[in-house]
């Protein structure tokens, strides 16, 4: 079970990178906003705020691939590095939810993979 998790964490940080491009490179673009809901002018006063979000999205999934990288030399450590960031994947996920019950989707996008994996290293764990 540990490879499956690791797998599914591995994917859960290419959705988080894909989300920062998104958020931070792409919110202003027609097909972004179309994604996310949002007309021209919330996605222009909304800017900063998803730049930033974006950048928190893309030092998820960098703790993700530090966290597969350890695996070599110090596998506890990278075990447990990948372990923390697919819980902050999920729980961000939960707080999207739980703040606006339409953001279900995005929530379920954002936290699929992460509650997968944390399941698979639960298993692999005990």
């Amino acid at each position: 079970m540990l490879i499956t998790g690791l797998v599914l964490a591995g994917l859960a940080a290419l959705i988080h990178i894909y989300i920062f491009v998104l958020e931070s490179l792409r919110w202003e673009r027609p097909a972004t906003r179309a994604a996310f809901g949002v007309t021209a002018e919330t996605a222009a006063a909304t800017r900063p705020l998803a730049f930033n979000q974006g950048f928190y999205n893309l030092f998820l999934a960098i703790e993700v691939v530090l966290g597969l990288a350890l695996l070599g030399t110090q596998r506890r450590a990278g075990i447990g590095l990948v372990a923390f960031a697919a819980g902050s994947m999920l729980a961000a996920a939960l707080v999207l939810v739980l703040s606006d019950r339409t953001k279900l989707r995005a929530a379920a996008v954002q936290g699929g993979f992460p509650l997968l994996a944390e399941i698979a290293l639960l298993v692999h764990a005990l």
